[in-house]
């Protein structure tokens, strides 16, 4: 094939295009800004090979934009300013789409503002990571955030029967399933091992496809049942405290070609939510963890998430800093900010430095009695409860 096979089946309409269903199926808002050509700033983000490109692509074509690829690492401002000044005063807008745009600078944002303020021109960024936290507040004002989620297995498996339709291949059962549970949700990477399998033989065997891609890539699984239910398991066995149900769900992640990255992740997380301040030192082993694993990478690093599950797995266990946070951004979300207390503020007097006063002296730290934290008294927590209580009591005996 003289033409790739993802962008020979790029779909070109809202109607070809396979996944998400969640923000583009017909009764949804942004399907129907679409089809009237009221389109807003976007920022997509998800995995890769889930149509995020595609999908922006298929945007300009239906509303008439002139589609204008970046690359957030390489982008230069004076580009931008190029294309913005080809169109002032034009009927005509573009539409430009920057990829990884989690890597935009705020000087490169501060450019951004004013088009995407008087609508000079469409701007839709995408990346594999949640770009929320690295736009600046006026990005995110003006915009909206969508999140892509990896594609179903019925969803590449419509996208692999119509690459099938291009391809005069043979090809059995037990490969199309390998080919479509190894490619982990990833359109791009499903076509992609069809593509070069089919350039090897026109019969598709298993074998060829384990030769091509030993393990599933990304976020991997073992079999068509989802990832997500064997590392649940994994994670609620650690917090049952069942060490060698933890090590097997382990082991079935590694055995499925999990990539190391993820489990590590996981295991940070779980090290803060569900046990937390229990036994700080969880965290800390579970980052090394995670540090480790992705300078060494597998084999080796079984035994260092070995290690680690078992760690997690026996220690005590609370969600109070889980909870506590979770507490207070709901109370910030349904309430009014507080005003901070004037001696708190930068540049004022009536602070009373602590240190002065032997370690602690009282004062007031919000204007109301708000109470996010409950300490579950489990491990460690019954200590710096204990500490809290007696540093607040010191000047009181």
């Amino acid at each position: 094939m003289n033409t790739n096979l993802a962008n020979l089946l790029r779909p070109k309409t809202l109607e070809q295009f396979i996944g998400q269903s969640h923000i583009i199926s017909k009764e949804k808002p942004l399907y129907k800004l679409i089809i009237s050509k009221e389109i807003p700033h976007m920022f997509f983000y998800g995995k890769p090979g889930t149509g995020k490109t595609t999908l922006s692509k298929i945007i300009a074509q239906t509303s008439g934009y002139d589609f204008y690829y970046f690359n957030a690492t390489s982008l230069k401002i004076d580009e931008l300013r190029t294309i913005f000044k080809r169109y002032e005063n034009g009927l005509l807008k573009p539409l430009i789409f920057i990829d990884e745009v989690h890597r935009l600078t705020k000087t490169q944002q501060e450019v951004l503002l004013p088009v995407m303020e008087n609508y000079e021109a469409i701007i839709i960024g995408a990346s594999t990571e949640n770009p929320y936290f690295s736009l600046t507040a006026g990005i995110r004002s003006r915009s909206f955030i969508y999140e892509f989620k990896e594609l179903s297995y019925q969803e590449l498996n419509k996208l692999l029967d119509k690459a099938l339709d291009q391809l005069d291949i043979i090809i059995d059962k037990e490969s199309i399933e390998y080919m479509i549970v190894s490619s982990s949700g990833d359109g791009r990477a499903l076509l992609n091992l069809l593509e070069f399998s089919s350039k090897v033989s026109n019969n598709i065997t298993l074998d060829i496809l384990k030769d091509l891609r030993s393990h599933s890539i990304g976020d991997g699984v073992s079999s068509s049942q989802s990832h997500y239910d064997i590392t649940s398991a994994m994670i609620k066995s650690l917090r049952g405290t069942d060490v060698d149900a933890a090590l097997y769900y382990l082991g079935r992640l590694i055995d499925g070609g999990e990539s190391v990255d993820f489990i590590s992740r996981r295991l940070v997380i779980f090290a803060s939510e569900d046990i937390g301040n229990a036994n700080p030192n969880a965290l800390q082993i579970a980052s090394d963890t995670m540090q480790s694993c992705s300078k060494i990478g597998y084999p080796e690093s079984r035994i260092i998430l070995s290690q680690c599950v078992i760690y997690l797995a026996s220690s005590p266990k609370s969600n109070s800093a889980y909870k506590a946070i979770n507490s207070t951004l709901e109370y910030i979300k349904n309430n009014q900010p507080l005003p901070i207390p004037i001696h708190l503020q930068d540049n004022h007097t009536g602070y009373k430095y602590p240190h002065d006063f032997g370690g602690y002296v009282k004062q007031q730290y919000l204007n109301q009695n708000l109470n996010f934290y409950q300490s579950k008294q489990i491990g460690f927590e019954k200590t710096l409860s204990q500490w809290v209580d007696k540093i607040q009591n010191k000047n009181n005996s």
